[in-house]
C-alpha cells in the first residue's frame, strides 16, 4: 500500500474515535470547517451558490448527513430537501440536489427510501431539475444501485444520476452495465475506508482506474462528471476529449467546496463546465473528516486554526 493509502486510512481510523469526534465537534465550525462546509443553514449556503455563481461555476447542494436510524428523521430530512428543490427553482439558480440514501432511510427500510426518494425525484422532474445519489461505503453499493436503475426507469437520465466510486474493485462493472442504460453518472475516486479485498489501496491503481471508468462513459457517450482535483488527470481527460472530437455538453468537471478554487475558475475560463459540491447542514463531521482523509495539506490547513488562539 502506497503512502496515500495509509495517511488516508490512518486519519479515518483516528477520526472514528469518539474522543477525537467529541473534542472537535466541541470546537464548532469557526477553525476550519467553513473552508469544506458552506453553512449551518440553506440560507448559509444559497448564499455561497450566488458566490459560485457569479465566478461562472455551477453548483450541486448536499444537506450533510447520513446513516439515519429513526423514519422521523428520515422524513425530516425528505421534507428539507423538497423544500430545498423548491428554493433552488424559485431563486433561479443554477444548482441541483445531490443526497445519501441512508439519509432516507436505507438502513431502516429499503421500501421507506424508495417512497421518499420517488417524492424526490419526481419533484426533479416537475421542476425541471437534476437530483444526483451519492454513493457511500461498500455495504450499501448493491442498495444504491438497485434502487437507482428502478428511478432512471421511471424518470430518465435527465433527472436522476449516480456516483462510482473508482477505487473499488466492481465499478467497471458496474460503469458497463449502467451505460448501456444511458445513465448520468459521476466519477470520484472514493473516500471510505476499505479493505484491498473489496477497493485498491494504492493510488496509482485508482487513478489507472478513474481515468478508465471516464473513457468508458465517454465512449459510450453518456454524460460524465469527472469529479478530481488532480490537475494531471484532469488534464488527461482534457487531451483524450480533445483528441475524440467530444463536445463540452457530454461531461463537466466536478469539484469540491473549498478545494482547488484557481483551478475551477481557470477550467471555468477555458470553457469547461465546473460544478461545485457545496455541502451544508449541522451534521458536518462525516464528511469533514473524509477531505481531511484526502489530502495532507487540508490537515495541515486545520491544525494551524486549531492552534490559533
Amino acid at each position: 500500500m502506497g503512502m496515500d493509502g495509509w495517511y488516508r486510512r490512518a486519519v479515518l481510523r483516528a477520526a472514528d474515535r469518539e474522543p477525537v469526534r467529541r473534542l472537535l465537534e466541541s470546537r464548532g465550525m469557526g477553525w476550519g470547517v467553513e473552508r469544506f462546509v458552506a453553512g449551518h443553514t440553506l440560507q448559509e449556503a444559497l448564499e455561497q451558490v450566488r458566490r459560485l455563481q457569479d465566478q461562472g461555476l455551477l453548483v450541486t447542494l448536499d444537506l450533510l448527513g447520513e446513516s439515519v436510524r429513526e423514519r422521523a428523521q428520515a422524513e425530516e430530512v425528505c421534507r428539507a430537501i423538497l423544500h430545498m428543490q423548491d428554493e433552488i427553482r424559485r431563486l433561479g439558480l443554477q444548482a441541483h440536489v445531490s443526497l445519501k440514501l441512508s439519509q432516507l432511510g436505507l438502513l431502516i427500510d429499503e421500501a421507506v427510501c424508495a417512497e421518499q426518494m420517488e417524492q424526490i425525484a419526481g419533484r426533479a422532474a416537475a421542476l425541471g431539475q437534476f437530483v444526483r445519489i451519492d454513493m457511500e461505503d461498500s455495504s450499501l453499493t448493491a442498495p444504491t444501485l438497485e434502487l437507482f436503475e428502478h428511478l432512471l426507469s421511471r424518470h430518465g437520465s435527465g433527472h436522476i444520476g449516480v456516483v462510482i466510486q473508482s477505487y473499488l474493485r466492481r465499478s467497471y462493472n458496474d460503469v458497463d452495465r449502467l451505460t448501456k442504460l444511458g445513465a448520468n453518472l459521476r466519477i470520484v475516486k472514493g473516500a471510505y475506508r476499505e479493505p484491498p479485498a473489496i477497493a485498491y489501496p494504492d493510488k496509482r491503481d485508482v487513478d489507472a482506474a478513474y481515468l478508465r471508468l471516464v473513457q468508458l462513459c465517454l465512449d459510450r457517450g453518456t454524460y460524465v462528471a469527472a469529479a478530481t482535483h488532480d490537475s494531471r488527470l484532469i488534464r488527461e481527460i482534457i487531451r483524450r476529449i480533445h483528441s475524440s472530437g467530444i463536445t463540452p455538453d457530454r461531461f463537466e468537471f466536478q469539484m469540491l467546496y473549498g478545494i482547488a478554487g484557481a483551478l475551477q475558475r481557470q477550467l471555468a475560463g477555458e470553457g469547461y463546465r465546473v460544478r461545485i459540491y457545496t455541502p451544508y447542514g449541522e451534521q458536518w463531521y462525516p464528511y469533514f473528516s473524509r477531505r481531511i482523509a484526502e489530502r495532507p495539506a487540508n490537515l495541515w490547513f486545520v491544525l494551524k486554526n486549531l492552534l490559533r488562539p
